[in-house]
């Protein structure tokens, strides 16, 4: 079995550096007169140009070990590539000049997956050509348990609660996230159908219960990653355009039927408290044909999409 080291988030408070500031700058300040006095003086002034020289050199390093930090923001410390600790706090602080500190954001952020992202780019000075972008989402095309081709896409809220995590235990922890999210919506549509008649879980029918499955499956597959799944919700749900408009169809025709079925319970309902009625009032005595009449004519203006032409009937 593979040996792996588990690095976990150590919070750390530095310095405030506010009085280093104030030193180094006064180092400074010292080093250059003492530079000037040594070339003025001549002779043992060599030694204070060397130490002024000496002086600067440190306050220079010195001033590398200040740090600003923003809300929301934070600083992973390392020394010589050995993780001392994560600075969550915002403010001005000073810490060991030979740390690297490398930036870790702790806002929340969003993205609809199917986007790509483009790396930034730099020239050979390390300055910004083209800042990090990403593109639209597009709708990933699945089958959903049924078979049925569908279009899918989610917006996914999340943020880095591990900065130790999100920085030693994934490679890129933003593109962890972004593919991870892709493949739990994929695999979460094949094991629903996007719609179903018998009330039962589905894509279209139980919103609430698809997002929170999603959001549950994403924050399963990043858990090693640092990273808390806020929130996860379906953007886009579409049959696939070459059975849309047969499943249009369909729905159309399921739509009509159950309405018929409903128009037909009431007309039969209607037509049972009509002849109700008659009896118990005694307004006319219905032979059993009558009757059959009587309920075959009610139904038929009852249950007709059209309105129907009255015929009266003048004799006896």
């Amino acid at each position: 079995m593979e040996n792996r080291v588990i690095v976990t988030e150590k919070k750390i408070r530095p310095s405030e550096g506010w009085v280093p500031l104030t030193g180094f700058v006064l180092l400074f300040i010292g080093a250059i007169l003492a530079i000037i006095g040594g070339a003025i003086i001549g002779g043992w002034g060599g030694t204070l140009i060397g130490l002024g020289i000496f002086s600067i050199l440190a306050s220079m390093l010195g001033l590398m070990g200040l740090m600003a930090i923003a809300p929301n923001d934070s600083r992973v410390l390392l020394l010589f590539g050995e993780y001392r600790g994560t600075v969550v706090e915002s403010g001005f602080f000073w810490v060991n000049p030979f740390y690297t500190k490398k930036k870790v954001s702790l806002r929340v952020r969003n993205f609809e997956t199917g986007s790509q992202t483009t790396p930034e780019e730099k020239d050979a000075t390390g300055k910004v050509l083209k800042k990090k972008s990403r593109t639209m989402g597009r709708p990933s095309k699945v089958n959903d348990s049924d078979g049925n081709p569908i279009e899918i896409s989610a917006v996914v809220v999340w943020k880095v609660v591990d900065t130790a995590e999100a920085l030693f235990e994934v490679d890129d922890y933003e593109d962890f996230v972004a593919v991870q999210s892709e493949a739990a919506l994929r695999n979460l549509a094949t094991r629903y159908p996007y719609d179903n008649e018998n009330h039962e879980v589905s894509l279209r029918g139980s919103t609430e219960k698809i997002c929170a499955q999603l959001r549950s499956d994403i924050q399963e597959r990043l858990s090693d990653a640092g990273v808390l799944v806020l929130e996860a919700r379906i953007s886009h749900l579409a049959y696939a355009p070459e059975i849309a408009a047969a499943m249009l169809q369909r729905q159309q025709a399921g739509a009509i039927i159950a309405a018929r079925s409903r128009i037909v319970d009431g007309a039969v309902g209607m037509v049972e408290a009509a002849l109700g009625q008659l009896q118990r009032d005694s307004v006319v005595e219905l032979d059993e044909s009558q009757r059959a009449s009587l309920v075959s004519n009610l139904l038929v203006v009852l249950c007709s999409d059209r309105n129907t032409q009255p015929v009266i009937q003048t004799g006896s």
